[in-house]
This record gives C-alpha cells, sequence and structure tokens, in this order.
C-alpha cells in the first residue's frame, strides 16, 4: 500500500460546490482518507494498493481526470504529488513533528 497526497489548483470555484465534489469523489474512490480545500486549491489523501511506486504514481496522476466528469470535479491541474510507502507514512505519523527546514542548510530529521 501507498499514501497518496495529491494537490490540485485552478481557477476559482464556489467552494461548497469544490467540498461537494470531493465528497462525491470519496464515494467513487472508498480509499480516499482526506480532503481539503478552498475556492482555488484542494489536497486528496488516500492510499493506492499498488505493486511499486511507479505504479502507484501513474494510477495516482490519473485519479483526478478519470473522476472529473462522474464526481463533477473543478477543471483544475495536478501541481504537487507525494508517494510513500506504507512504513514511511506510519513513521511519520508517530513521530513529533520535525523542525522546520532551512534553506541551504542540511539538518536530521
Amino acid at each position: 500500500m501507498w499514501h497518496i497526497t495529491l494537490t490540485l489548483a485552478g481557477s476559482p470555484d464556489n467552494p461548497e460546490d469544490v467540498r461537494a465534489a470531493l465528497e462525491r469523489l470519496a464515494v467513487e474512490h472508498p480509499f480516499l482518507l482526506a480532503g481539503r480545500y478552498a475556492a482555488d486549491h484542494a489536497e486528496v489523501r488516500y492510499w493506492e494498493e499498488a505493486p511499486n511506486l511507479h505504479d502507484a504514481a501513474a494510477i495516482a496522476l490519473r485519479l483526478w481526470g478519470e473522476h472529473r466528469l462522474t464526481a463533477r470535479l473543478p477543471p483544475w491541474e495536478l501541481i504537487g504529488l507525494e508517494v510513500v510507502d506504507r512504513p514511511t507514512y506510519q513513521k511519520r505519523a508517530n513521530s513529533p513533528a520535525p523542525l522546520p527546514v532551512r534553506p541551504g542548510r542540511v539538518q536530521p530529521f
């Protein structure tokens, strides 16, 4: 299993319409964990079952487009994608919040 975070953005839409579209997406794609939204961007987090990272990323890149019509999603573009394996996701979830990353520096987690 792979934890996917998709970030999308585009022309502003009615926030209530965006919320309703994300709720329809959750019905169509039952592994949806969470969705956050604003008038001009959204973030979707879910689990994807795939044999490797390449396949999980390829499936994730198609998700919004494949559900655009049926869930009535805004015609936004994908602006971010994160794919991590289950152990990495669990390690992050069980760790204290890391210090902010400082530009130009290499620092421990």
